[in-house]
């Protein structure tokens, strides 16, 4: 079984995991503000626990999006620092897989709707299903920007993210709202992903983005500085 090394940092919460065959080891740190701060030390913990060195893993993993603009350039600029460094594969994982993927092991849903809150009054959202004793979801309606209104899903699947919250008046019949984007997740979706091949190298790694992105704010140019210098790291 493959080491995965995966890192989540596309919404307000940070976690990062550690996948050695069956067996998952995490951390969580909460507050946008600080995820290019928690995630290095995250990961040392993380490595120091499992008693290897960065090198020893097998893939660095990490949650590509949709979300967070910052996040996620925080959470690729710092998978590609360290698999330079480590001279390590890079999976990219979207994030509402990671969500759906959780709703299917905490509530055992075989028709999964992912609502990512996408603030401005938009919402990132997709629809999955789960076949049999698959350990991946199957596309039925991939990521999509749109207002809350907008999602449109196919049949009656169970809802899950913190878009349900965020935006209750337009998603009446609820759904599990505490379910979002986590590193356990993306290190499991990453290890299928790795064992067939599918891998980037640290340089072709991207974000994926639905909303177009003008400017930088000064606090996305400082998350950036962070995670480039990331790049060190080994």
């Amino acid at each position: 079984m493959p080491i995965i090394l995966a890192i989540e940092t596309s919404s307000e919460l940070a976690s990062c995991a550690l996948l050695r065959g069956d067996t998952v080891i995490s951390r969580v740190s909460s507050g946008v503000r600080t995820h290019s701060q928690s995630v290095l030390p995250m990961i040392q913990e993380l490595l120091a626990e499992a008693g290897i060195a960065l090198k020893q893993c097998d893939a660095i993993a990490f949650g590509s999006g949709p979300g967070s603009f910052t996040g996620v350039r925080t959470a690729c600029g710092i998978a590609q620092g360290l698999a330079f460094g480590a001279d390590l594969p890079v999976v990219p994982v979207v994030t509402l897989d990671a969500m759906a993927l959780a709703c299917r092991q905490q509530y055992g849903a075989a028709d999964v709707l992912a609502v990512l809150d996408a603030r401005m009054g938009e919402v990132y959202w997709a629809q999955y299903r789960f076949e049999a004793d698959a350990a991946a979801p199957a596309t039925v309606l991939p990521p999509a920007l749109s207002a809350p209104d907008g999602v449109s899903p196919q049949g009656a699947p169970v809802a899950c993210g913190n878009g349900l919250s965020a935006y209750a008046e337009a998603f009446p019949a609820g759904g599990h709202a505490e379910v979002m984007p986590h590193a356990e997740q993306v290190a499991r979706l990453a290890r299928i992903a790795f064992a067939a091949g599918k891998t980037v190298t640290a340089a072709e790694a991207q974000p994926l983005y639905l909303r177009n992105k003008i400017a930088y704010t000064q606090a996305e140019r400082r998350e950036m500085a962070v995670a480039k210098a990331a790049e060190g790291v080994a």
